[in-house]
């Protein structure tokens, strides 16, 4: 529920309790005094139907779901309003007679009485209903909020194993690729190794044959 709305209701709420006590006084004033005091209430109209507009724009700012619940109340509000400006004029209307005029403001004192007591009665509940779902979109809001970081944090430490496996996959692949050079490097020297065998192999046999050769002449000669 949007704070400003609360701001302005707040003090709709203590104006309208102000304008209901300064009617039914001005309903037993007379001369002057009367006049002072209606002067009084019509400033305090003013000053509520002020807020109401400013109730009514701020509601309607104001996403859906909790717009609806707001210009209920404010429909409530207008209502109450509408009973102190009709009470107003009942107060500063002439009557005919004296008794007639104080039956009139007995009167419309016990409707007002009744329907501001419905009104606020149902306000109330409004309110209390209004509150309530506040605090379920504020439970769920946090819900959500919670496992929004839950996901971040699940996310956070893929990351990071993802990081893990390519680097252990990087060092496996330098292992590997020094595997292959050591794999080259043994079978050129087993190759070298070979050849020099064969070298080896070679020489003395032409060793052995000259030995054969110089001992062939030795003996015939």
């Amino acid at each position: 529920m949007s704070e400003v709305f609360d701001g302005y209701e707040r003090q709709y709420c203590e104006i309208s309790a102000s304008l209901s006590r300064k009617c039914t006084s001005a309903a037993h004033l007379d001369g002057e005094k009367k006049k002072q005091k209606v002067s009084e209430i019509k400033a305090g109209l003013d000053d509520a139907e002020n807020l109401i507009r400013k109730m009514d724009l701020e509601a309607r700012s104001l996403q859906p779901s909790v717009k609806a619940g707001l210009l209920a109340k404010l429909r409530e509000y207008k209502s109450d309003l509408n009973n102190l400006k009709s009470e107003l004029k009942r107060i500063t209307t002439p009557n005919p007679t004296q008794a007639s005029r104080e039956e009139l403001l007995e009167s419309g004192k016990a409707d007002m009485i009744a329907v501001s007591a419905d009104q606020r009665g149902r306000l109330l509940m409004s309110t209390e209903r209004l509150n309530q779902s506040t605090d379920r979109i504020k439970e769920g809001r946090r819900t959500m909020l919670e496992t929004e970081e839950l996901g971040v944090s699940i996310l956070q430490d893929l990351h990071q194993q993802r990081q893990s496996l390519l680097h252990a996959h990087n060092t496996l692949h330098g292992v590997d690729d020094n595997i292959s050079k050591s794999r080259k490097i043994l079978t050129a020297m087993s190759r070298r190794m070979d050849r020099n065998k064969w070298i080896i192999g070679g020489i003395m046999v032409a060793l052995v044959l000259a030995i054969l050769v110089i001992l062939y002449f030795k003996l015939t000669h």
